[in-house]
């Protein structure tokens, strides 16, 4: 597909400087692309390259300042990360064109409801009373589960589990070998040294604008709902225990454990391999570094915590300086105990 700078800068809300009817094919990353590509500049880190890229246009920020004449075509917008996301958008919707139909083999009980224009890929199965919406794509070797209600506009890759009950809004996307709704970890010690299994009869809810990344695995809760609400965005490999709270817009990078009850807030951010303990609270606006512990509650909102534990980000700083200095420190702790000891020598010889 080919577009020219007027048709991009229509899409974005963006003005143009240079040819309005230069076109592109492909897009290109800034320091790489060539003649009839698109890129884009977001990141001040790589504003050498808007000078020596061969794209053809480029989406800049509004306010940014050229320091030498470019040939390429510029279309300005008040983020262009935001920007080139939303142009990627478009272009993923008009590349995958309006799959619908039924594909075989495919299995859909007769109590299922499906919507107007639903694509089921091969190999799938789909469950007794299951309500999906309308513009829903299941993509081959997925699995629906019994009472399972889809909304609409929601995109399911190959290899999705949903088990029974559970249930998803509108506009989310689960990304290939996820499951949602498997059993919770749940069993109870016994005297003799096992463990009894404690049925898990919840099940899980997924809020609008949700996505979920690849091989996560979001457990049902014991009783009530494992929650993920609106608009959070999930990597992937990442563990949900049963019936945890996920909060607004709130991100999780890839490799994440939560354990069972905890409440996370919304608009919280958490790095990679980071492991959550069970029954806490994580307050609104919290950032976790990455590969971070944490073992207790945080209760104020917008708190920074590293490290394993997790505690106050500024104050890890202050002790990562001072461990750098231990060896230097050591020597001259060192140095003063030698020091004492010849002052105390020499006040006994007095």
């Amino acid at each position: 597909m080919e577009f020219t700078a007027q048709q991009i800068a229509a899409i974005i809300n963006g003005k143009i400087e240079g040819n309005p009817s230069a076109s592109v094919r492909s897009f290109g990353k800034i320091e790489e692309a060539t003649s009839g590509q698109l890129a884009f500049l977001a990141n001040p880190k790589y504003e050498e390259f808007l000078y020596t890229t061969r794209a053809s246009i480029i989406i800049i920020n509004e306010n940014q300042e050229l320091k030498e004449t470019i040939s390429a075509t510029l279309i300005r917008v008040p983020d262009a990360y935001s920007a080139f996301a939303t142009l990627l958008q478009t272009y993923e919707k008009l590349s995958a064109g309006q799959l619908t139909g039924i594909q075989e083999p495919s299995y859909i009980c007769k109590s299922a409801r499906l919507g107007e224009h639903v694509f089921v890929g091969a190999f799938s199965y789909i469950g007794e009373n299951v309500k999906v919406g309308n513009n829903v794509k299941i993509y081959p070797h997925s699995f629906i589960g019994n009472n399972v209600v889809i909304g609409d506009n929601c995109v399911l890759h190959p290899g999705v589990k949903i088990y029974h009950d559970c249930s998803l809004g509108n506009r989310i996307t689960i990304h290939a070998g996820t499951v949602i709704g498997g059993d919770g970890f749940g069993f109870a010690p016994q005297n003799d040294g096992t463990y009894k299994k404690v049925p898990q009869i919840g099940n899980v809810l997924i809020e609008d604008d949700v996505e979920i990344g690849s091989n996560c695995s979001i457990d049902r809760a014991t009783m009530g709902s494992t929650i993920i609400h609106a608009g959070a965005k999930l990597d992937n490999l990442i563990q949900i225990a049963h019936n945890v709270e996920v909060g607004y817009h709130t991100v999780i990078a890839a490799q994440t454990g939560v354990s069972g009850s905890t409440k996370i807030g919304n608009k919280v951010m958490i790095g990679g391999q980071v492991g959550i303990v069970g029954h806490i609270t994580i307050a609104d606006g919290s950032r976790i570094n990455a590969q971070s512990g944490v073992s207790k509650s945080l209760k104020q909102s917008n708190s920074v915590v590293t490290g394993s534990p997790a505690y106050d980000y500024t104050s890890m700083l202050r002790s990562q300086a001072v461990f750098r200095t231990l060896p230097e420190m050591e020597k001259r702790i060192a140095e003063l105990e030698q020091l004492i000891k010849q002052l105390m020598a020499e006040k006994e010889s007095i």
